[in-house]
């Protein structure tokens, strides 16, 4: 069902309940204004709300098709509004769209792959009429605190994975899988940074431009949007500087584990090189050798290669190669 919640309103509490299947009952009498939510609609049920409220044509074929950025459009005394949501889904952060067709005395959201339902705020809204009673424009101006606000948890949970990938950086080596998942959350983080932009500047405009249906002492409530969301960016500036870090620590200490491991097989070969060299040199099959009839030439090569590697072990640790 497409049709979550269409009710009437009378200084901020709910008079009756309007459906699309009687589209004459849309249209709000004296006193009233209308707050429609849908969800995922389709092209009959937006031409019904078109005729019942003379929506401009642009503005329901941009809903139908739900590909938008986020904007303000004026169309006459009404206003069309893109808003973006976000959520995360698993390991991957999905994003939403929800639509407003704001008038005088009407507010109908439609959403888009929009994970977070309008229901809740709604019976929020509903328990504080004095809040409500203040019309159309501070409905628009909750639902989209209440999208900016699905942003929090995105950023809280990638922080703590950010924070698990920190410690384990400095204890071991990333696993090729762990790497991988880095680039994916920076890839996501950039992608959710250019969502960000065009949020705060609907924000903007809402807040500092002359609108239809956005009075003047409801403005400020969009200044406090507006700082959420410039919050976020911060956040989400933070979040690519920490996957940065975390990726440069783990090369740095990768390299050192490889410089220390390089350091150590050098020395052992210096080490081995010693017995290798008189092994080799005696080894030779020339008649005139010296040394060829001592007595004690195997003990003294061998009490020789003994020593030799002994003081070579012995520098190599003391300089902490081994």
């Amino acid at each position: 069902m497409t049709l979550i919640a269409a009710v009437a309103y009378v200084e901020g509490k709910p008079v009756r309940q309007l459906s699309l299947d009687a589209p004459d009952d849309l249209v709000p009498r004296e006193g009233e204004f209308v707050w429609i939510g849908l969800a995922e609609p389709d092209a009959a049920e937006l031409r019904t709300l078109r005729q019942a409220f003379h929506l401009h044509p642009l503005a329901i074929e941009d809903a139908l098709n739900a590909q938008q950025t986020p904007k303000v459009d004026v169309y006459g005394d009404q206003l069309f509004v893109v808003a973006k949501t976000a959520h995360l889904d698993g390991d991957h952060i999905r994003y939403g769209e929800t639509d407003f067709f704001v008038g005088q005395r009407y507010l109908i959201t439609v959403r888009h792959g929009s994970a977070r339902a309008h229901t809740e705020l709604r019976a929020q809204l509903e328990a504080a009429p004095s809040l409500l009673a203040h019309g159309v424009d501070y409905v628009l101006h909750a639902v989209l605190d209440f999208i900016v606000d699905g942003y929090m948890p995105i950023v809280d949970t990638i922080e703590e994975e950010l924070q698990a990938f920190e410690r384990r950086a400095l204890d071991e080596f990333l696993s090729r899988a762990e790497i991988a998942r880095i680039f994916n959350l920076r890839r996501a983080l950039m992608k959710f940074k250019k969502l960000l932009g065009p949020m705060a500047q609907v924000a903007s405009a809402l807040e500092h431009h002359e609108l239809p249906c956005i009075d003047s002492e409801v403005r400020v409530y969009f200044r406090d949007v507006r700082d959420h969301i410039q919050r976020t960016e911060i956040l989400v500036d933070g979040l690519r500087e920490v996957l940065t870090s975390v990726f440069e620590i783990s090369t740095l200490l990768e390299q050192q584990r490889q410089g220390v491991i390089t350091r150590q097989l050098a020395a052992w070969a210096a080490i081995l090189a010693v017995p290798t060299a008189i092994a080799g040199i005696y080894g030779m099959n020339f008649e005139h050798m010296p040394e060829l009839k001592w007595r004690y030439g195997y003990e003294g090569a061998l009490v020789a290669i003994v020593l030799i590697c002994g003081l070579l072990y012995r520098r190599f640790r003391r300089t902490g190669w081994l």
